[in-house]
């Protein structure tokens, strides 16, 4: 894993020195070259709402060790906050401030033999008058003292220059004293004998899932517990101050860049060959263009779209994407966790596989529209996942991991995942709630895919998106009855608040043989109440259900036969929500199908 990042980084350019990083600021105190003051400028996009500021792409960083090197109160170099910068309301008793703002001066200074225009720049920094127009600027632009900032000097950043560079590496050389050779050990990185860095550097961009907005180690050894063979610190684990600075460069591209957050969770991926934005399977998973809306022509337009990357899928299955053959994908789920960063789970593997592997899980997810008629657009990956619980926040990291799993490798879905999906599917019907297309769909890809797995080859050509009423299973058809006995009640006795559903479903998709039989006999007064025609109509459906369930009724069901009856109950649903030549053409049919 920290190989193929460390070649992420080598492919994007990014930046790997070790001692150099990229870093935002949000404001500058813009300079002419002699250093005479000339105001304040903000950075970035000033239009946005939350203005992150300008990115610097090799800026000078120091590691926390060298923070700490010597006793003595450090600033960064070049940027840093602005009270740190300019003592911006800094009250006359914070004394580590006031520290650091001196040694910022001073790293000026001494940079000042390598670009002499830092010389003239301390001098303003240090000059009461100028500081506090510099203050007052930054006050009437609503600066905070924590925002970052850095020095503007004619029409150019220092920063940006490279001029200081040499300069920088020698300084940080200065601050590790004479501690002498650490002895060399292989590196877990690239396999070569190196002297390993003793801390290794924080990955930034998981502050939303459990990480810290200074960023957390993704490799380190605090605790005693942790150690081993006598060895402190990141000796434990070898590698040196140039791969850690790789792996780091490239995480961090990838978190602030290509990331997507699962619930509590962020995932990253990249290949081994670039892949264009529009050729990327994991878009479709993230953001197949699924449902936004009830809109009849809205979902046939996703539907649409969703055939063109079904066909996209297809075409690398078949090999004519012949430019894209033989690539690779590397997918790596994280979160934050005490301040660490934990991995959740690594996958890697053939390109052509990963679009066989979505095309499946869309297939798989597939399920006929709550209204009837056709399908339901493609559910986004988040739509999936929140299926399992009251809403998104509620889904634990390790649920969100298994899910992605579960889609980029064609994996089962687990049980538990399954009967969170069917607790919420009950209590959507119980408390009618509209039907979860994430979710009827999630409960029928367990089945698939367990059958799958098995190498049956019955389930997927009897668990189907739509109504099939010749599916061998009686839990399905006792999910079938029961909403044609709802629906039937509805039609004779229009809305009559507590109704069969609300009253019986729970029970009858456990116990269905103390239940339907009673229902059942109660239909008789209803099928009285209706027309003779559409009376005749419901005896020809109920009397079809009972001759595949040949009068046998499940005494009582277990999880998986729970869930059919709950797809047997949806499906029938959706299907007498279809216009059928047979149905006949009256008011109690608008009634039974609303």
């Amino acid at each position: 894993m920290l190989k193929q990042l460390a070649e992420y980084a080598a492919r994007r350019g990014l930046a790997t020195e070790s001692g150099f990083a990229p870093k935002e600021a949000k404001w500058a105190v813009m300079l002419a070259e002699d250093g005479r003051y000339l105001g304040v400028a903000e950075l970035g996009d000033t239009e946005a709402k939350r203005n992150p500021g300008r990115t610097f792409l090799k800026a000078p960083e120091l590691s926390q060790p060298e923070m700490k090197a010597g006793g003595i109160t450090k600033s960064h170099f070049l940027i840093d906050t602005a009270q740190v910068v300019t003592s911006l309301e800094v009250d006359h008793a914070d004394e580590k401030i006031k520290a650091k703002h001196h040694y910022f001066v001073d790293l000026l200074r001494q940079a000042g033999e390598a670009v002499p225009s830092l010389t003239g720049a301390a001098e303003t920094l240090t000059n009461p008058d100028d500081l506090a127009a510099i203050c007052l600027a930054l006050a009437e632009h609503r600066a905070k003292p924590t925002d970052k900032l850095t020095l503007q000097i004619g029409d150019g950043f220092p920063v940006e220059s490279d001029a200081w560079h040499d300069w920088w590496r020698g300084f940080r050389r200065s601050l590790a004293g004479d501690q002498g050779a650490k002895g060399r050990m292989r590196c877990f990185v690239t396999g070569e004998l190196v002297e390993p860095t003793a801390t290794h550097p924080k990955i930034k961009g998981l502050a939303d899932v459990g990480g810290t907005s200074m960023g957390s180690p993704l490799v380190g050894f605090d605790k005693d517990a942790f150690a081993s063979y006598g060895l402190s610190q990141s000796a434990n684990a070898a590698v040196s101050e140039e791969a850690a600075a790789a792996y780091r460069a490239a995480l961090n591209d990838l978190l602030a860049h290509y990331s997507h957050r699962l619930g509590v969770a962020r995932a990253v991926h990249w290949f081994k060959e670039e892949v264009s934005p529009e050729n990327d399977p994991m878009a479709f998973l993230v953001d197949p263009g699924g449902e936004t809306d009830d809109d009849e022509a809205a979902d046939m337009r996703e539907l649409a779209a969703q055939e063109r990357a079904a066909e996209f899928l297809r075409s690398l299955q078949r090999g004519e994407l012949t430019h894209l053959a033989g690539n690779y994908y590397y997918a790596l789920t994280l979160s934050g966790a005490a301040g660490r960063v934990m991995v959740r789970d690594w996958m890697e593997g053939q390109f052509e596989e990963l679009a066989a592997n979505i095309l499946a899980w869309f297939e798989d997810l597939s399920i006929v529209h709550r209204y009837g008629g056709r399908l339901a657009p493609w559910p986004k990956f988040l739509a999936v996942l929140a299926a399992t619980a009251r809403e998104l926040g509620e889904v634990p990291g390790p649920r969100s991991a298994k899910l992605w799993r579960v889609a980029l490798r064609n994996e089962p879905i687990p049980a538990d995942l399954l009967a969170q999906a069917l607790t919420r599917t009950r209590l959507d019907v119980i408390e009618a709630q509209t039907a979860n297309h994430a979710r009827l769909g999630l409960l029928k890809a367990y089945h698939l895919r367990k059958d799958r797995q098995k190498g049956g080859p019955d389930m997927p050509e009897t668990l189907t998106p739509y109504l099939n009423e010749n599916h061998p299973e009686p839990a399905y058809h006792c999910g079938r009855l029961l909403a044609v006995l709802a629906q039937l009640q509805r039609g004779a006795l229009g809305d009559v608040g507590a109704g069969v559903i609300q009253r019986y479903y729970a029970a009858a998709s456990c116990t269905p043989g103390l239940v339907l039989g009673r229902l059942v006999r109660t239909s008789q007064f209803h099928l009285d109440k209706l027309e003779p025609r559409l009376a005749w109509w419901y005896q020809g459906r109920l009397g079809a259900i009972m001759g595949r369930l040949q009068d046998a009724i499940p005494r009582t069901l277990d999880l998986e036969q729970q869930s059919l009856f709950a797809l047997g109950y949806y499906q029938q649903l959706a299907d007498l929500r279809t216009e059928k030549t047979d149905q006949p053409e009256t008011d109690n049919t608008v009634a039974q199908v609303a």
